[in-house]
């Protein structure tokens, strides 16, 4: 009997080690990690020092660590002043978390310069940099429908208000977030919203009566860079999307379908806005409508973009800027 109770005891003691949590694996960075000595094991650099960003190279920045850090990567164009910036948590810096296609991360788009790569890691005081050069920058991929390189040209049609304080124009300076000129809009008028428009007709691209967009509006992205100058005197950015559903190369606005995108531009600075076409809705006076064709969404039909520049008469001067206004496919602009 005693040996019997004995050995219950022995398999209860057994089938309790059997259950016990195993203790040598938890979540989360290890103690070494977390108390140890930071050490650079292998040092910060690029795989070039030289890149052409518009053949589609990449800049590869890599860094190994002793133990897993909050790490930032700022690259500065020397003279566009651009920014592109990578972030991370890791012992290591490598394709997955630092590889640089040439896009921006702050306006404008880098060009072809010098730029300066900066590793900073946090609770440490030294900070690490090499040298890097773009040979050409990355391509804006996508159908333009205006970058004001060439100013406004004839082929668009334009109106702008005889208002107080007017700057309806194409500016060449620093302030140009893609190539060196962009849309000035500015002005006071006080009897009406409008301060200025321009139409860009499908028909000033050498193209056929429409655009020459993907057929799936899920497919299509419209994109434009818009510049805020002061949040509390906002501005309104209006386009209007006009299909010519019937393809007789007129515009019929009571039997074909537009859409419109308005942007409230309470920001300062440059801002990249982004909308797939579907998505675009058919407003009057701002409130949502039912389109007056077929009420589908038709890119390929798409005959003429207006873009109204709108403040409230009451609100005085208005300004805002506009530059690099580009349909793109698949996916949203990417500078």
């Amino acid at each position: 009997m005693k040996k019997s109770f004995l050995s219950i005891l022995a398999l209860v003691a057994i089938s309790f080690i059997g259950c016990r949590k195993n203790t040598t694996t938890f979540d989360g960075p290890s103690i070494s990690d977390i108390f140890s000595t930071f050490k650079v094991i292998a040092p910060f650099k690029a795989d070039r020092d030289s890149v052409n960003f518009s053949n589609g190279d990449k800049v590869l920045f890599t860094a190994q660590f002793s133990k897993i850090v909050d790490w930032t990567i700022t690259i500065v164009g020397d003279k566009s002043k651009s920014v592109k910036t990578f972030t991370g948590t890791s012992k290591t810096i490598d394709a997955t978390n630092a590889l640089w296609n040439g896009s921006t991360s702050t306006f404008p788009i880098f060009g072809t310069e010098n730029c300066t790569a900066t590793l900073k890691i946090k609770d440490i005081t030294d900070s690490f940099v090499v040298s890097e050069k773009i040979i050409a920058p990355k391509k804006i991929e996508g159908f333009k429908i205006a970058n004001f390189e060439n100013g406004l040209i004839p082929a668009w049609t334009k109106f702008i208000q005889s208002g107080a304080n007017m700057d309806f124009q194409v500016k060449t300076d620093n302030l140009a977030p893609e190539g060196n000129k962009y849309l000035n809009m500015a002005g006071t008028v006080n009897w009406d919203w409008l301060i200025g428009l321009v139409d860009f007709p499908a028909s000033a691209y050498g193209t056929t009566k429409v655009f020459p967009l993907n057929t799936n509006p899920n497919s299509v992205y419209f994109n434009c860079l818009i510049y805020g100058t002061d949040a509390a005197n906002e501005s309104l950015v209006l386009f209007q999307f006009k299909e010519d559903e019937d393809a007789n190369g007129i515009i019929d606005a009571n039997k074909e379908d537009q859409y419109d995108y308005e942007v409230r531009v309470n920001w300062q600075g440059w801002k990249l806005l982004s909308i797939k076409y579907s998505d675009i809705p058919s407003l009057v006076n701002g409130a949502p409508s039912t389109p007056k064709g077929n009420g589908q969404h038709n890119p390929d039909k798409l005959s003429k973009i207006s873009m109204l520049h709108l403040a409230n008469p009451n609100s005085g001067f208005a300004s805002s800027k506009i530059d690099l206004i580009v349909f793109t496919e698949n996916t949203p602009l990417q500078p």
